[in-house]
């Protein structure tokens, strides 16, 4: 996967996206993610590969100061046209490249994201660097099951579900070990097929005046 591959996959995918990914089950899983998690008003959030907007329509937008960032513009024209009349920010943006100051999302919102960038590893670190101190990223997406491998069939098939646009062999567990001394994992709940997609909510530790180097 690379960034122009997915650019043109999701050209192709954004007519028919939501019929599949914000339907169903895809749909109750994002409805029980966000009927349980509660903003603050005016807080800072950001949804990182927005997509056609699909959990924006699931909150009360109104009285939180959002961005939402996408590196398909065919993706972000569906997720406009649904807000138009919102003060949501659409910004075309790489999600493992982004443009923002350190620590300035109060909340980071990464849905079905990790798997489709090309460096899931890059998107993260990207995540925390823009993440204020004690603030929250918020992860759903399908990861590889704890403490273990992909099974053959899943490890055949896997270059080939990479051209439709996502990988099925990320593993949570790694990418979160380079970041045990500045995130502290909240909640990680199975949320559908058998624990494939997961509910991940980390927290971003303040750093001790000890750990900034004089």
């Amino acid at each position: 996967m690379n960034n122009s591959w997915n650019e043109i996959i999701y050209k192709i995918w954004s007519p028919i996206y939501d019929k599949f990914f914000n339907t169903g089950q895809f749909l109750n899983a994002r409805k029980e993610i966000f009927s349980r998690t509660d903003f603050e008003k005016k807080q800072k959030i950001l949804f990182v590969g927005v997509g056609t907007g699909a959990d924006l329509e699931l909150i009360n937008h109104k009285e939180l100061d959002i961005t939402a960032i996408d590196y398909s513009d065919d993706m972000l024209k569906k997720a406009r046209n649904k807000f138009k009349d919102s003060t949501i920010k659409f910004i075309r943006m790489d999600a493992q490249d982004m443009s923002f100051n350190e620590s300035h999302f109060d909340v980071v919102i990464g849905s079905l994201i990790l798997s489709v960038v090309p460096d899931a590893d890059k998107c993260l670190e990207e995540m925390i660097r823009v993440l204020k101190p004690n603030g929250e990223i918020i992860i759903f997406d399908k990861f590889t099951p704890k403490d273990k491998g992909l099974s053959q069939f899943k490890k055949a098939i896997r270059p080939l579900i990479k051209l439709l646009g996502t990988d099925i062999g990320v593993n949570f567990e790694n990418l979160y070990s380079k970041y045990k001394n500045t995130l502290s994992i909240k909640e990680d709940t199975s949320i559908m097929f058998n624990g494939m997609y997961r509910k991940i909510i980390i927290s971003k530790m303040k750093k001790n005046i000890d750990d900034i180097p004089l």
